[in-house]
């Protein structure tokens, strides 16, 4: 008897840690027996896939509390406009914890009685987003401070930061958790703020466009201010001229918290629209340990500033073009074919230091296209000459194609 409940229970074990035997679709919609989505979020349970079918919901705001969930826009996009209403007092969407995975959603104006009103808050967990829209938020995607947290982010758009001073309104702000990952997304529009603050121990920016653009006034581009190890290897980083600040990329201005500090650079394409001298880098050495790694290769820049020669560390193959020779308003990004910088690189092992060797490029309007190994490789974050474009959701502009 002993045998056969031991057989039993081994049996038993790992179906129930695989997850919900009978999982469940709830779908969202005006004509559906559920038509808004914070029932969804209260009806749900772990293991479910929630479907929200196009429209928008107004004042639709959620707490998610389950384990595990998927939820999916279907057909063209759903907005959620956040109309004066918060979760939590938090943002439209909060994830209490557990593991989740958000794709096709548009988030709108979110706001909070302490200027803070996130699109999404992420509290703790794990959490995907893909294909995800984030305008006129407060801030897009705001983190809590957990250290197990982990923050996936794939072609997505976040744009246009409230133009009020009310507080910084970065458009992505990730706090103390153990990993953030951007790859394929497209940020412009800031506001005194940030693009992209990361507090993370790891963080992981790649192939990403931050362009700020004409009507932008974000401060720092990119700001990782308790240092940890952030790569940023082939993103389009791109400063307007009305940015009040001067530095594009800030490493370790606040503080050390992780017991691994190594910022890598490695081709990025960074542009400095304004006429003051531009900081394309900085890094507060007097503020993080004393054996901090900073690491730049084969990064393209154009406009006035410095790059290499005020950070610590090595670099190699990086290369500064006059003002106006790489075009931001007009996507011009790329060298042309018959450029003298093709071979002027130092390529690296890509068995050692294969965290430093681009495999895919940015295509416009969000996403990315495996990159194309070139016979002569170039700095910068695009090996073609001109940016790669592909079918994005409705309303997405795409530029023409650029030959220089």
């Amino acid at each position: 008897m002993m045998a056969v409940l031991s057989h039993f229970l081994r049996v038993l074990v790992p179906i129930a840690a695989a997850g919900p035997l009978y999982a469940a679709t709830l779908t969202v919609g005006p004509l559906e027996s559920i038509t808004r989505i914070s029932d969804a979020a209260r009806l749900a349970k772990d293991g479910d896939v929630v479907l929200i079918q196009p429209g928008t919901y107004r004042g639709d705001v959620a707490v998610w509390r389950q384990r595990s969930l998927e939820i999916r826009g279907i057909g063209q996009r759903p907005v959620l406009e956040a109309a004066g209403a918060s979760a939590e007092g938090k943002g439209t969407w909060v994830f209490a914890g557990g593991r989740f995975r958000v794709a096709n959603i548009e988030f709108r104006g979110a706001r909070a009685a302490d200027h803070n009103g996130a699109g999404i808050r992420l509290e703790k967990g794990s959490l995907e987003i893909r294909s995800c829209v984030f305008e006129d938020n407060e801030t897009a995607i705001l983190t809590g401070n957990d250290g197990d947290t982990e923050l996936r982010v794939r072609d997505s758009v976040f744009s246009r930061a409230p133009q009020d001073s009310l507080s910084l309104h970065h458009l992505l702000y990730a706090g103390r958790i153990r990993t953030l990952s951007v790859e394929g997304s497209r940020f412009h529009g800031g506001y005194l703020g940030h693009l992209l603050k990361s507090r993370a121990a790891r963080s992981e920016i790649r192939y990403n466009l931050l362009v700020d653009g004409r009507e932008g006034r974000a401060s720092y581009e990119l700001e990782f201010p308790n240092g940890g190890v952030a790569l940023v290897v082939g993103n389009v980083i791109g400063q307007s001229r009305a940015s009040a600040n001067i530095t594009m990329v800030a490493y370790g201005a606040e503080s050390s918290t992780w017991p691994e500090n190594r910022l890598v650079l490695s081709h990025n394409t960074l542009i400095s629209e304004g006429w003051r001298p531009a900081l394309f880098a900085r890094v507060w050495g007097s503020k993080l340990p004393a054996n901090t790694s900073v690491v730049t290769r084969n990064n393209l820049l154009a406009g006035l500033g410095l790059f290499d020669l005020v950070l610590p560390g090595t670099h190699s193959g990086n290369h500064l073009l006059r003002p106006g020779a790489l075009e931001a308003e007009s996507f011009a990004f790329s060298l042309p074919e018959d450029s003298a910088l093709r071979g002027q690189v130092e390529m690296p092992s890509p068995v050692t230091e294969a965290e430093l060797v681009p495999t895919a490029e940015f295509s416009f309007p969000v996403g990315t296209t495996p990159l194309v190994v070139p016979s002569k490789w170039v700095p910068g974050a695009f090996q073609g000459a001109g940016l790669r474009l592909r079918q994005g959701p409705a309303g997405q502009p795409s530029p023409s194609p650029v030959s220089r």
